[in-house]
């Protein structure tokens, strides 16, 4: 790694699935840094392992992973025999993330991960990254090994305080046993989530991997700050993202003021200051509205790396989401009447969360309103301590009743949507039950009425490259890769 020049252009890490295994290699093979989602990938592979249509070259994946003993479970636990009974539900129900879990969902994160950026990296010597969510704490220890086990070479987290993450991924590269403590409402001593790869590989030999490069992504000095004062909790660089990127963003600063629209208003507060930025001495990238050749060279001025681009990325044709719902939306950026609203509700998290307005999604009231309360896939479960000591699970957007009763706030209930099951939809893996269908929820950046600029005359879809060509101008140089 050390060898290898910063990519001046870090293709963001979006959604479920939307940062795709496709667009993420595409990015890569031009000899930027491509990057692959690691959020709720073990449910992503499990569906796309009953998909008979698309699951050879998953399968394939699969026992490529290192320890055959587990590839052999994964294979038959999630790809159906022709002679099951039809269950009454497009896919299989899954147990839920837990710090109980059972052990074949660790093996199936584990696997997942290494599915994802094995496929990424294969045929090609470019770099490929990992985005995770800190605020979605169970999956994290296997997702970062099994990542590690495909050879990821930089590992992205923000939605949170990602203190520990360095240290783990040092830990997992000598093959040692790393924690990291759980946020448990209502518990008064530290609750720990544990992964030993040793005791994960059982007889099998343990393999040589290598320590990825990790990325905090910020929206404050103070926190990049924070990270950077000891060994343990330092990065090798950061994203600054600003709040008119896409996914979540941090909240403001201080007291919260809305716009007419219900939506947060962001001051100097939220202003990250380069100046002390670059005192750090780590090399950063700025996200958020930088989508654009001005913003790259801007970005350039400054001292950053490149820049982080994620919302151009997401519409391209090789991202993961449903091509006629990027289509849906080019038209109606088109048309003027694209919308992407920063709600302060949608999110389990309570950070707020962007969403594009567009019919026959829940991001639009009536869609959200009509759709039935599940809660089946729970990666944005709250942990809480219950009266009897144990611990127990809630998700505010699950149904209300539920949620009051495991001791949840009413009132916390209002507006959430269900982004897993709304963004699994969205790259086509919803669930459909004999009396529902899950529908997409799409996010994107603020500066969505700005993708026009990646399309040719008389199309609807726009690819990659094109992106990068129109972002760099004539600093678009795609490196010569050696193509396996």
């Amino acid at each position: 790694m050390a060898t290898r020049s910063l990519p001046e252009i870090i293709q963001g890490g979006m959604g479920i699935g939307a940062s795709s295994i496709r667009l993420a290699k595409t990015v890569s093979k031009a000899g930027y840094l491509g990057v692959v989602s690691g959020t709720a990938v073990a449910t992503t592979l499990a569906r796309r392992l009953q998909d008979i249509k698309g699951r050879k070259k998953y399968v394939d994946a699969v026992n490529q992973f290192p320890f055959p003993e587990v590839s052999k479970r994964i294979i038959e636990k999630y790809v159906p025999d022709s002679h099951i009974e039809k269950i009454k539900a497009r896919f299989r129900p899954m147990v839920m993330p837990s710090l109980d879990q059972p052990d074949h969902l660790t093996e199936l994160m584990v696997v997942a991960n290494f599915v994802e950026v094995y496929l990424a990296k294969k045929g090609h010597d470019g770099l490929i990254g990992i985005n995770l969510l800190e605020k979605i704490q169970l999956p994290t220890l296997p997702s970062l090994y099994g990542a590690m086990l495909a050879g990821v070479d930089y590992v992205l987290m923000g939605a949170g305080i990602p203190k520990h993450i360095p240290g783990i991924l040092t830990k997992f590269a000598n093959h040692e046993a790393a924690s990291m403590p759980i946020k448990v409402a209502g518990a008064t001593e530290p609750v720990l989530s544990t992964f030993d790869p040793k005791a994960f590989s059982e007889s099998a030999e343990l393999v040589d991997i290598k320590r990825p490069q990790f990325l905090a992504i910020i929206a404050s000095t103070t926190l990049a700050l924070h990270l950077s004062r000891n060994e343990e909790s330092r990065p090798d660089g950061f994203v600054v993202e600003m709040p008119i990127a896409g996914g979540h963003n941090a909240p403001p600063r201080g007291k919260l003021q809305v716009n007419e629209n219900g939506e947060p208003i962001y001051g100097e507060r939220d202003e990250v200051d380069l100046t002390v930025l670059k005192e750090i001495g780590l090399p950063f990238w700025l996200a958020g509205g930088y989508g654009n050749y001005e913003a790259y060279v801007y970005a350039k001025a400054q001292g950053a790396a490149g820049i982080q681009v994620g919302t151009a990325f997401a519409f391209s044709k090789e991202s993961g989401m449903i091509r006629s719902l990027k289509e849906r939306i080019i038209r109606a950026v088109k048309r003027g009447a694209a919308h992407v609203k920063t709600d302060l509700l949608a999110s389990p998290t309570g950070f707020p969360f962007k969403v594009v307005e567009l019919s026959n999604t829940t991001g639009v009231e009536k869609t959200y309103k009509e759709r039935k309360r599940v809660c089946d896939i729970g990666y944005l479960r709250e942990a809480y301590l219950k009266d009897d000591g144990k611990i127990g699970y809630r998700c505010p957007s699950e149904p209300v009743d539920a949620y009051v009763r495991k001791g949840g706030k009413l009132e916390d209930t209002v507006g959430r949507k269900c982004l897993c099951n709304g963004l699994i939809a969205t790259i086509g893996y919803g669930q459909e039950r004999k009396d529902s269908k899950e529908m997409p929820i799409v996010t994107a950046g603020d500066d969505l009425k700005y993708i026009l600029a990646f399309l040719k005359p008389g199309e609807l879809i726009y690819s990659a490259l094109d992106v990068l060509k129109t972002i760099l101008g004539q600093a678009f140089s795609p490196t010569s890769l050696k193509i396996a």
